[in-house]
């Protein structure tokens, strides 16, 4: 099959197989490429969507974009219940098979050091959201008799709001703060835009963990206890993951290389 190579992730050798029915990006089965004792994963896809121009103008596409983030991150899945994989930006594409070798090889050193440190490590993601209206709040306040009533409310209603965030900053820095103890690293994340993820609420924490898997349950069990810890506090816990956040990626950037 002809094509441009799309590189998903770089990973050591493995042994076990991946799942015979899994498909990639475009539709076409994922493979290894090696090269001096590394594994890129990597699937043809067409020039006509992935050469440089094309790809910059899907990549404003949001629901070409979901679906091929979708496939990308469905490998990833499949690499990480067999080995320790290093993911790449979604959008990495070289020409051919050379391309990719010539990468390795010019990265080798830098891949080698991070396979190493992630090895038999998963990434988990923890969000926490602070509901968007104080509880006592919550039902419509009276009607105020009066402009004085009425100022009166506003203020009491500013403080309660202030207490709430404050209350939730506290919460987040705690849990943050006893979470990274247990975790290897630790990474914050900017709080995502409430229009994007739909999710009810503000988020006040995201954070992401780099937890040896053989230690995944105790963690786990870490961040189901805090769900009870605090009223109006909504904790989600999203994994394990391939280690995204601790990959140490220069992150090539999407479009046609070499």
């Amino acid at each position: 099959m002809t094509g441009l190579r799309y590189v998903y992730a770089v990973c050591r050798p493995f042994g076990t197989p991946l799942q015979s029915q899994l498909t990639g990006v475009a539709g076409d089965p994922p493979r290894g490429l090696t090269h001096h004792g590394l594994v890129a994963v990597v699937s043809h896809v067409p020039e006509r969507d992935f050469a440089e121009e094309p790809l910059r103008a899907h990549l404003e596409d949001l629901d070409w974009l979901t679906e091929t983030a979708r496939a990308h991150q469905g490998v990833i899945d499949a690499l990480t219940t067999v080995t320790t994989p290093l993911p790449l930006r979604l959008g990495t594409v070289f020409r051919d098979d050379s391309g990719v070798r010539t990468m390795l090889e010019a990265r080798e050193e830098d891949f080698r050091r991070t396979l190493d440190r992630l090895e038999g490590r998963v990434e988990w993601g923890v969000k926490v959201y602070a509901e968007s209206e104080p509880q006592e709040t919550a039902q419509p306040a009276p009607k105020a008799a009066s402009g004085r009533d009425y100022l009166r409310q506003r203020r009491a209603q500013t403080r309660s709001h202030e207490e709430m965030w404050q209350k939730a900053e506290t919460f987040s820095v705690t849990l943050h703060e006893k979470l990274s103890a247990f975790a290897e690293d630790s990474r914050l994340h900017p709080p995502q835009n409430p229009a994007l993820s739909k999710a009810s609420g503000r988020n006040i924490l995201n954070a992401a963990y780099l937890v040896p898997r053989a230690h995944s349950e105790e963690f786990v069990e870490m961040v189901d206890r805090a769900k009870g810890e605090s009223t109006g506090m909504r904790v989600v816990l999203t994994g394990p993951w391939a280690a995204y956040s601790f990959a140490g990626e220069e992150q090539l950037t999407g479009g046609e290389k070499q």
